[in-house]
């Protein structure tokens, strides 16, 4: 089969209490943890989703990201064929850690279901596809380390097969409030501004 080609439509980063999109700082704040950014930047982008501050901090890094990019193309009252491709290096033990603590602890053992809920690192995949209205194909995968090519064949993949009319592709990972979330649209459309860029490019800057 012949591969159409596609393009990388918009991406964002966000990391070292920073969000940068299409390569232009949009949202940055004095050195803090990752729950004190997070609140901050949903506020800063006016954002109303009330089961954001219920999330696991994988999620809510995801989310973030997700929904700077999709909300400009998206309505949530139509359904979106938006593909999610999602990787990182951690899976979700950053949350398992503390589930674990939870139910390490004789003296207070109450494990949290809502803890529970996310052990699992697909789970900021639902979370996106709710908030979205998604119902499209999508994918949690677990890499040593950032492996763009392998997220931009498999996008490319999607939308060559017609599974897709977009990807949302990228890395979102968290660990011990380490945090790297890069993210990116990818369609068959062409876009002047990325023309020459690929996700590793894009990734490194």
């Amino acid at each position: 089969m012949t591969q159409n080609k596609t393009y990388i439509q918009s991406y964002i980063t966000i990391q070292n209490n920073e969000i940068v999109l299409n390569g232009t700082p949009v949202f940055k704040i004095e050195p803090t943890d990752f729950a004190d950014f997070a609140k901050q930047a949903y506020r800063n982008f006016d954002i109303q989703y009330s089961k954001f501050f219920k999330m696991d901090t994988l999620s809510k890094l995801a989310f973030l990201g997700a929904e700077l990019l999709l909300s400009p193309i998206t309505s949530s009252k139509e359904e979106n064929n938006i593909a999610l491709v999602l990787a990182n290096k951690s899976s979700s033990l950053d949350t398992d850690v503390k589930y674990q603590e939870s139910i390490s602890d004789k003296e207070n053992y109450y494990p949290s279901p809502a803890v529970f809920v996310y052990t699992l690192p697909n789970i900021c995949l639902g979370e996106i596809s709710i908030r979205h209205q998604l119902k499209s194909e999508n994918s949690f995968f677990i890499f040593d380390a950032f492996n763009g090519e392998f997220l931009s064949n498999y996008s490319n993949i999607l939308l060559n097969t017609n599974k897709a009319d977009l990807v949302l592709c990228g890395w979102v990972e968290f660990f011990n409030d380490n945090y790297k979330a890069f993210l990116c649209i990818i369609s068959p459309e062409e876009n002047e501004n990325y023309k020459n860029e690929n996700i590793n490019t894009l990734y490194h800057k």
